[in-house]
């Protein structure tokens, strides 16, 4: 029995230009998820003292929700009949989320979060904005990723206006 592709759909043959626009799409979602995670574990590590303590469980957390996020995105771009990449095709971009000179530097690393956040935010909207009409399944996905970002974001504001309030930063 012949293989018989999809007639309609992101996964139609017309739709292949698309399709590869859309992988293309996310493949930058997971390279943006993975570095974070990588910045959040040097993050979530490096830090001393007693106000960091909470900042350090945070990321610790949202490490394996921004890994399953990376996931998600390898998981669609197979589905789009894209490849996921190995790391020869990385190249790091979060210069303001690497670890401060100094550990105990808190606030350094609260808008560090805040700006990864922010970028992928942004970036995730213009995904959503790129798969409304034609690929559902992406955009149900990165929706619900958004939800989580905006979500992180939200915390780590609340942190830096603690900080500012007590004339920390």
């Amino acid at each position: 029995m012949a293989i018989r592709n999809a007639a309609q759909g992101i996964l139609a043959d017309e739709r292949s230009e698309q399709r590869e626009e859309i992988v293309a799409m996310l493949t930058k979602g997971y390279w943006m998820e993975l570095e974070t995670v990588m910045n959040y574990i040097a993050n979530s590590v490096n830090p001393d003292g007693v106000r960091a303590q909470e900042i350090i469980e945070s990321l610790k957390t949202d490490v394996q929700e921004e890994l399953g996020h990376a996931q998600q995105f390898a998981d669609r771009i197979k589905e789009l009949y894209g490849v996921v990449p190995g790391s020869s095709g990385f190249t790091a971009e979060q210069t303001f989320l690497q670890p401060p000179a100094h550990q105990t530097d808190i606030v350094h690393v609260i808008r560090g979060v805040i700006e990864a956040e922010t970028g992928a935010i942004e970036y995730y909207n213009a995904l959503i904005e790129a798969t409304e009409e034609i690929d559902p399944v992406t955009n149900d996905m990165v929706i619900a990723i958004l939800r989580d970002e905006e979500g992180h974001r939200r915390l780590f504001e609340g942190f830096l206006r603690e900080y500012e309030a007590e004339g920390l930063a």
